[in-house]
C-alpha cells in the first residue's frame, strides 16, 4: 500500500515534468514547442510548427498513459510513460547534436526544459518500480485468512446448548466405537461408557 502511494506520487511529479519541460529552453533559447515532431526523424530545422505537434505530444501522452497506469495499477504503463519521456528526449538531443555539430550545456546550449523532461521520464520509471502493481495486489486479495469467519462454531461447540453442553450428547470420540458422555448437571455421576462389540 505505501509502495503504491509513494509510487503514484513521484509518477504524477514525473508526468508534470515532462508535460512542463516543452514550455522551458531546450537549446539556444529555443523552446520545445518549437521543435517539431517530424524534425526529429527528418532534421532539426529552424521551422516553428503548431502546438500539439511539437515535442508537447509525445510527453502529453506520456502523461496519459501515467493516469491510465494509476488507475489501473499498471506498471507497465508507467514504465512505457517513462519510456515515451525518455526516448524522445535522447532522439531530439540525437537530432539537435546533428543539426549544431556538438551540444553543449548552459549559456547557448541545453536549457531547463531538457533536464525537465531527463527528470520527468527517470521519476517515472522509478515510479514503476516502486509499485507493487495489480499481481500483487489480486495475490494478497487471494490469500487465505487465518481469522475463524464470523459466526464460525468450533467443532467442541456443536453439542452446546443454549445453557451449557446438553448431557445427553457424545463427548468426544475415544475409540473402539467408545464416546465419552460428559458429566451431568448437579451431583449426578459421569455416565459410564457404552462399549459396541463388533462381531468378527
Amino acid at each position: 500500500m505505501i509502495r503504491n502511494v509513494i509510487g503514484s506520487i513521484l509518477a504524477l511529479i514525473g508526468a508534470t515534468a515532462a508535460v512542463w519541460s516543452p514550455f522551458h529552453d531546450w537549446y539556444d533559447d529555443r523552446h520545445g514547442r518549437d521543435y517539431r515532431i517530424q524534425d526529429l526523424f527528418t532534421g532539426i530545422t529552424s521551422n516553428e510548427g503548431e502546438l500539439f505537434t511539437s515535442l508537447l505530444l509525445p510527453m502529453a501522452f506520456a502523461a496519459l498513459l501515467t493516469l491510465i497506469g494509476l488507475l489501473l495499477r499498471s506498471r507497465l504503463l508507467v514504465a512505457l510513460a517513462g519510456v515515451v519521456v525518455l526516448g524522445f528526449t535522447v532522439l531530439w538531443m540525437v537530432r539537435q547534436g546533428q543539426a549544431a555539430g556538438s551540444l553543449t550545456a548552459g549559456g547557448d546550449g541545453l536549457g531547463p526544459g531538457v533536464a525537465l523532461a531527463f527528470g520527468g521520464g527517470v521519476l517515472l520509471l522509478l515510479a514503476a518500480a516502486l509499485m507493487s502493481g495489480r499481481r500483487a495486489l489480486r495475490r494478497r486479495r487471494e490469500e487465505p485468512y487465518d481469522e475463524e469467519p464470523p459466526g464460525h462454531v468450533p467443532a467442541a461447540a456443536e453439542d452446546w446448548g443454549p445453557y451449557g453442553r446438553d448431557p445427553n450428547s457424545p463427548g468426544p470420540y475415544q475409540g473402539n466405537d467408545q464416546y465419552d458422555a460428559g458429566e451431568h448437571h448437579g451431583d449426578e455421576e459421569a455416565r459410564p461408557r457404552h462399549t459396541r462389540f463388533r462381531r468378527h
